[in-house]
């Protein structure tokens, strides 16, 4: 499905951890289930309840259409990688105050999110070193 950050964020005023739930106690910031959009969206009606464009109402029906009326799962796209041999916790960086735009960019504005920064080792080793954090490799290699 097409999903608008930019209408989450601006309009409905949505911080990232509403549907990110695990972002500040858990490795991944994890991605939506079907059954977060339903705290806005009343699939029964198709219509969502914080939409009222036609676009908005597509979206949300392809949600329900597949299974005959019941929720199916979203394929998300992932767009910000990194190699399976690095490590990185969400969790202490959104406790260390850091916010979710310092690595992602400004999703509030991004109709379709894309990669703002390379998240390689230089761009982590330099934050790190900027912010006092440790640099050792086994903080984020296994």
């Amino acid at each position: 499905i097409a999903f608008p950050h930019t209408v989450h964020v601006n309009d409905a005023e949505l911080d990232c951890q509403f549907c990110h739930r695990t972002v500040s106690t858990e490795e991944a910031a994890s991605v939506p289930a079907v059954a977060q959009c339903q705290f806005c969206h009343d699939f029964d009606r198709i219509t969502g309840a914080q939409s009222s464009s036609p676009t908005a109402e597509a979206e949300i029906a392809k949600l329900i259409g597949e299974l005959g009326g019941k929720p199916s799962p979203v394929n998300w796209v992932r767009v910000h990688r990194l190699p399976d041999h690095v490590q990185f916790v969400h969790a202490p960086h959104i406790q260390q105050g850091f916010a979710c735009s310092t690595c992602h960019g400004d999703i509030a504005q991004m109709e379709v999110v894309e990669q703002v920064r390379n998240l390689k080792m230089r761009d982590c080793v330099d934050c790190h070193r900027n912010n006092n954090a440790p640099t050792d490799c086994t903080t984020c290699h296994y």
